[in-house]
C-alpha cells in the first residue's frame, strides 16, 4: 500500500464520495443507472486493474501454469488423467485452449486482463441474482459496490476457480428466478405435515417452457462445473440442496440429480486422482482450523499484517451482515434464501483443508449474499429512499476503510506475486535451454513458469522438497541429489520473488537463503548458466 502514490488514494476517496452522493439521490431513471454503472466500472479498474498499469506480466504463478495446461491439451490427442489433478478436471483448460486457438489472442495478455474481465462477469451475474432477491435498485447498486470492496481473495486470475464462481452465480440466478418455488405453508413437525409441506411445493414461474429451459441450463452448467473444478461442485451441491430443503426451489429432485452427476464424475473421469487423494481424507474441523488459520498466521511482521487485515475485512463484512440479518428478521423481512446462500459455504470448511485456502474460497462464495445482508445495516432502517448527510458520510467512511483493507490485502504480497522482466527472462532462458526430461527447480512456488513446456520437464520447488528445514546443511544435499540422480540433470533458479516468498512467510532468512545458494554453487557439476539483476540460474549435470 505504501508503494501506491497519494493521488491513487485521493482518487479512491473521491470515487467513494461520488458513489455515496449518487446513492443519496433518487435511484431511478436511465441517467442515474448510467452514472452508477460508470462508477462501478471505474471502481473495478481501480481495485482490480491497478496491476495493468504497473506491469505487463500477469500477477501470480498459477496463471502461467494454467496457460501451460491449456497449451499441453491443445497438443495432446486425448486427455491423460494420470498426469496430475488438473487433467482430471480439464473442462476449463479445454475451453481456454479452444478460445486461444480460435481467436489468436496472446495467452499472456489474456492472463493479464483476466482479473478485470472475471470481476465484470461476476458483477453481471450478481446483478441478475439481486434482481430476483430485492426490488430496491439502490440496494442492488450497493451490493455491487460492497462486493468489489470486499473482494480481497484474489481468486479472479485466469483459473477454473474464477470460471466456476461465475457459473455458480448463474446457477443461483436460475434457482432464485425461473426455478424458484412458492414457499409452502408450514403446519408442524409431524411426518404427515412434513410430507404435505414437501408435496405442496409449487413453481413461482407460471411458464412451463421457461422453467424447463432453466432446468436444462442448470443441468448443463452443473456438468460444465463438475468437469472444470474439484471444489466448486460441492458448493453447487450444497446451495441446491439447502435451497431445496427450504422449500424455495422447484423441482425437489434437483439435489439428487446433482449428487448423481458429482458421484459419476468422481467414479470415472476423476478416478485417477481419487485413487490417491480421497476427497475427505483430511476432513475435520480441527485440521481445517490448523491448516487454514494457524499455519497462515506467521512470517515477517509485514506479511502477518497483511493476513490480519484480510481477516479484519472479512470480519467487518460478516458483522455488518449479521447486524443486517437481525434487523431484517425483526422487521419480518428476512429472505431465508439470502441467509442460506450466505451460510451454505461454511459447510465446505470442515470437509477439506484445500491446501489452506478453504476459508478464502468460503468467503468468496458467500460474499454476494453477505453484501446484500450488509446493505440492511448500512441503509436507513425506515426504508426511506433518501439518505441523510450523516448517513452518507458514514457510508463514505465505511467504503474508504473497506477500500484500504481491500488494496492492502490484495496487493500486500506484491513483493513475491509481481514478476519483473528480469525474472521472466531467466525463466524463458531455462525453458529454452533445458532438454526434455530434465528437472527445473525454483526456490518457491511464486515463479512465472510452466506456461510453454508443461509436460516436458519435472518441476519442483525447494520449499516442497525440504520443508520445514531449508538450511544449507539439510536442504542442500536433498536438492543436489534429487537433480544429479535425474538422467537429464536439471536447472536451479534463484529468483527475487521466490526468495521474498520464503523470507516473508518465515520459512528461512535472507542469510540462510544465501548460504543455501552458496553451498549448491560449490558442488561438483554445478555451474552458473544465466544471471541478471534479479535472477540466477545454475545448470546441474547428471
Amino acid at each position: 500500500m505504501a508503494m501506491l502514490p497519494w493521488p491513487f488514494w485521493v482518487g479512491v476517496v473521491l470515487l467513494n464520495v461520488a458513489f455515496a452522493a449518487a446513492l443519496r439521490g433518487d435511484a431511478v431513471g436511465p441517467a442515474h443507472r448510467v452514472v452508477m454503472l460508470w462508477l462501478v466500472v471505474v471502481l473495478v479498474l481501480v481495485l482490480f486493474g491497478t496491476a495493468l498499469f504497473v506491469t505487463d506480466v500477469p500477477r501470480g504463478e498459477v496463471a502461467f501454469r494454467h496457460l501451460g495446461i491449456a497449451d499441453a491439451l491443445s497438443d495432446m490427442q486425448r486427455v491423460d488423467p494420470g498426469i496430475d489433478a488438473y487433467f482430471n478436471w480439464p473442462g476449463f483448460f479445454a475451453l481456454l485452449a479452444t478460445l486461444l486457438a480460435a481467436t489468436g489472442l496472446d495467452p499472456v495478455s489474456v492472463a493479464l486482463w483476466a482479473p478485470v474481465l472475471n470481476v465484470f462477469l461476476w458483477l453481471a451475474a450478481v446483478g441478475v441474482v439481486m434482481r430476483y432477491l430485492t426490488n430496491d435498485p439502490r440496494r442492488r447498486w450497493l451490493v455491487l459496490w460492497i462486493f468489489c470492496l470486499g473482494n480481497w481473495q484474489d481468486q479472479d486470475y485466469l483459473s477454473p476457480q474464477a470460471f466456476g464462481v461465475f457459473l455458480y452465480l448463474v446457477i443461483v440466478a436460475l434457482l432464485v428466478g425461473p426455478l424458484a418455488a412458492l414457499p409452502p405453508r408450514f403446519r408442524g413437525f409431524r411426518r404427515a405435515d412434513l410430507a404435505a409441506w414437501w408435496q405442496e411445493r409449487r413453481p413461482a414461474d407460471s411458464r412451463p417452457g421457461h422453467r424447463v429451459a432453466a432446468l436444462a441450463m442448470v443441468l448443463l452448467l452443473v456438468v460444465v462445473i463438475f468437469a472444470s473444478h474439484q471444489l466448486t461442485p460441492f458448493m453447487v451441491l450444497f446451495a441446491i440442496t439447502t435451497l431445496t430443503l427450504s422449500g424455495r426451489v422447484w423441482p425437489s429432485q434437483l439435489p439428487l440429480i446433482t449428487a448423481v452427476v458429482l458421484v459419476l464424475w468422481f467414479v470415472y473421469p476423476a478416478s485417477a486422482y481419487l485413487a490417491g487423494h480421497p476427497p475427505i481424507e483430511d476432513a475435520g474441523f480441527q485440521g481445517a482450523v490448523a491448516t487454514n488459520v494457524v499455519e497462515r498466521v506467521g512470517g515477517t511482521p509485514g506479511h502477518l499484517l497483511v493476513v490480519q487485515l484480510r481477516v479484519g475485512l472479512t470480519v467487518v463484512l460478516w458483522l455488518l451482515a449479521a447486524a443486517g440479518a437481525v434487523r431484517e428478521w425483526r422487521r419480518r423481512r428476512l429472505d431465508i434464501r439470502v441467509a442460506i446462500l450466505a451460510a451454505a459455504p461454511l459447510m465446505l470448511f470442515p470437509v477439506q483443508s484445500y491446501g489452506g485456502e478453504m476459508l478464502i474460497r468460503v468467503s468468496l462464495f458467500a460474499l454476494p449474499f453477505i453484501a446484500l445482508l450488509a446493505c440492511s445495516a448500512l441503509l436507513p432502517p425506515d426504508g426511506s429512499l433518501r439518505l441523510s448527510i450523516r448517513r452518507a458520510a458514514a457510508l463514505v467512511l465505511t467504503f474508504v476503510v473497506l477500500a484500504v483493507l481491500n488494496v492492502t490485502g490484495r496487493f500486500g504480497n506484491a513483493e513475491y506475486d509481481l514478476f519483473s522482466d528480469s525474472e521472466m527472462a531467466a525463466v524463458t532462458a531455462v525453458q529454452s535451454l533445458a532438454p526434455p526430461g530434465s528437472v527445473i527447480i525454483s526456490a518457491a512456488h511464486p515463479t512465472p513458469w510452466r506456461d510453454q513446456t508443461y509436460l516436458e520437464h519435472q518441476y519442483r520447488t525447494i520449499d516442497d522438497l525440504c520443508s520445514p528445514d531449508l538450511s544449507a546443511a539439510t536442504c542442500g544435499p536433498i536438492v543436489y541429489n534429487f537433480v544429479r540422480h535425474n538422467a537429464q540433470g536439471g536447472f536451479l533458479m534463484f529468483l527475487r520473488s521466490s526468495e521474498a516468498s520464503i523470507v516473508l512467510q518465515g520459512e528461512s532468512t535472507t542469510e540462510g537463503f544465501a548460504e543455501l545458494e552458496e553451498w549448491l554453487d560449490a558442488q561438483n557439476g554445478v555451474r552458473l548458466a544465466f544471471s541478471n539483476a534479479e535472477a540466477r540460474v545454475y545448470r546441474m549435470t547428471p
